[in-house]
């Protein structure tokens, strides 16, 4: 992408302004609910403000860092074909985002590379122990979307401050974060249990959701069985 893109402030962010990220902005509200569009905006506002303020991250792709966070939670969607039946959610939302920068990116600017990015910051942005060690825009992503979980309190080198959180807040509400979360992570492990063995979504499961076992499904499970 250009070295100078022009910006925008957004909740009291300056953030990059551009065609792609205003359609990436616009193909997350068309496809989500309104509690996972304002999470996936937070999240990149968040990370945006933290990679500003940590000279570790002034050569990252803002545009792949934008658009990953932006849709990095297609696999939560409540219309279309987005949501498959035997992917882990994360996965789903990395390939509607790469199928999204196919058809609305342009071929000079969007390369196999800076896809692959943007589908790793959004199949990794639950890994933290992982995405931490991988590309500036995969680490960040992830970072911001952490910011929304964990508070400004516990930011990466603390530089989110509690007044920017409440300015991005205020714009964009959390409207009962903690019920909402519950709510659509027991929905996977109801209606796509397979695909949440191996990942944190089982937690809710085995807590919240009648009959859902990982009896027989955890890898310890799997050894134990295994040719010796």
């Amino acid at each position: 992408m250009p070295s100078i893109v022009p910006t925008k402030l957004l909740a009291g962010v300056t953030v990059p302004d551009t065609p792609l990220i205003d359609k990436a902005l616009a193909f997350a509200r068309a496809h989500c609910d309104e509690f996972t569009y304002n999470h996936v905006v937070r999240s990149w506002l968040f990370g945006q403000y933290i990679g500003d303020h940590i000279p570790e991250f002034k050569e990252r792709d803002i545009e792949v860092q934008a658009i990953a966070a932006i849709l990095h939670d297609l696999g939560w969607a409540t219309s279309g074909d987005l949501v498959s039946k035997d992917r882990r959610f994360e996965v789903d939302s990395a390939e509607g985002t790469r199928a999204f920068l196919i058809r609305e990116g342009q071929k000079e600017d969007w390369d196999a590379h800076r896809i692959q990015l943007a589908w790793d910051a959004v199949a990794l942005h639950t890994t933290h122990s992982i995405a931490l060690y991988k590309q500036l825009e995969v680490k960040l992503c992830s970072m911001g979307i952490f910011a929304d979980f964990l508070g400004p309190e516990r930011s990466p080198g603390g530089v989110l401050t509690r007044e920017v959180w409440n300015g991005i807040i205020a714009e964009f509400p959390r409207l009962g974060f903690r019920g909402e979360i519950k709510r659509i992570l027991c929905g996977l492990c109801s209606t796509k249990p397979a695909t949440t063995y191996d990942n944190f979504v089982a937690e809710f499961g085995v807590a919240y959701v009648e009959g859902y076992s990982l009896e027989g499904k955890r890898f310890v499970d799997v050894t134990a069985v295994a040719e010796d």
